[in-house]
Order: structure tokens, then C-alpha cells, then sequence
């Protein structure tokens, strides 16, 4: 495990290590978040900006990727969004033929959301942006940072978001 400067590691009974980080550790660590956080949405705003959109479409536009065929509670469920934010969302994509909505067979009151050839295409366009970024970080970081950072993000999801960000994941499961 890699440390900064100042990180203190204690070895307990058993042999484990536990990780001790001041106030001020923590605190570089949000600002780190946010500030990666800027930079790993940058690039997608640009190309989104042009198009009057913003990160809601963005996000929408994702997770219908991931999902083809989801529902409309489904992805509710998975932005955490509320109902009129996302119809706000959706009714602009669906206008702009990015998305498709359906009626569901089983359950006329479902719409199942699938993004048409337009909606994949830009779809794309924003992903490859954020997997280049992605990439390039990963790479300069190293397999064990890598596996590291994904141990964090997952410590620091709430229980039912994991379970959603495993299902997502790994489609049928």
C-alpha cells in the first residue's frame, strides 16, 4: 500500500495494518475528489454544452447505454433523481431522437428507454472522452493504485448503490 508523507501505519494483533490519516489527509483527499471530479467531467460539459445539455443528460444518457431496454423507475432508482427532474431530462432526448421510449408489453404503464443511433453515437462520444482520461490515469498510477482506488470508491458507496453500480456491472446477476 502506497502512503503520502505523514501516513501513519499501526500494526494490530493479527498482523493486520490499519491506516491513520490526520484531519488535514482527509481533507486533501476531498479536495483531490473534487478537483478529479472536475476534471473527469470536463471534457464531456464541453462537447455537452454545445448541445444545451448538461450532466443529467449526460448521466441519462449513460446508464440507458448500459441498460438498454431499462426502465424509466429503473433509471429513477439509479440517478437518484426525482421524477419531474428526469421526465425533464428525458423529454429532451426523446425530442431530439437520442432516446426512444416504449411501452412496455408486460406492464402498459412501463416505458422502457433504449438510445437510438444518434443518442449510441454521442453516447460514445462522451464515454471515449472520460475513458481516455480514465486511461491515461490508470495507466500513470499502476495495477495496485488501480485496484486501490476502486476498493475506496466502493467503501464509500451506501450499501443499495453498490448492489446497483455490481448489477450494472455484471448484467443478470
Amino acid at each position: 500500500m502506497q502512503l503520502c508523507p505523514g501516513d501513519v501505519m499501526a500494526e494490530v494483533q493479527g498482523g493486520e495494518k490499519l491506516l491513520f490519516l490526520t484531519d488535514e489527509q482527509l481533507r486533501q483527499g476531498i479536495e483531490a475528489m473534487f478537483f478529479a471530479y472536475r476534471g473527469f467531467t470536463a471534457d464531456p460539459d464541453r462537447i455537452l454544452a454545445k448541445m444545451a445539455y448538461g450532466r443529467a443528460h449526460h448521466r441519462a444518457l449513460h446508464f440507458i447505454a448500459r441498460s438498454p431496454g431499462t426502465t424509466v423507475n429503473n433509471l429513477l432508482g439509479t440517478l437518484g433523481v426525482t421524477k419531474q427532474s428526469l421526465n425533464r431530462v428525458l423529454r429532451t432526448l426523446i425530442a431530439d431522437g437520442l432516446v426512444e421510449s416504449r411501452i412496455g408489453t408486460a406492464d402498459k404503464r412501463e416505458r422502457h428507454l433504449s438510445l437510438t443511433d444518434r443518442g449510441a453515437s454521442l453516447e460514445q462520444r462522451l464515454s471515449d472522452a472520460q475513458r481516455a482520461r480514465m486511461r491515461a490515469a490508470y495507466r500513470a498510477a499502476g495495477p495496485e493504485a488501480v485496484a486501490g482506488f476502486r476498493k475506496v470508491l466502493e467503501a464509500m458507496m451506501e450499501p443499495e448503490l453498490r448492489r446497483r453500480c455490481h448489477a450494472i456491472r455484471e448484467p443478470g446477476t
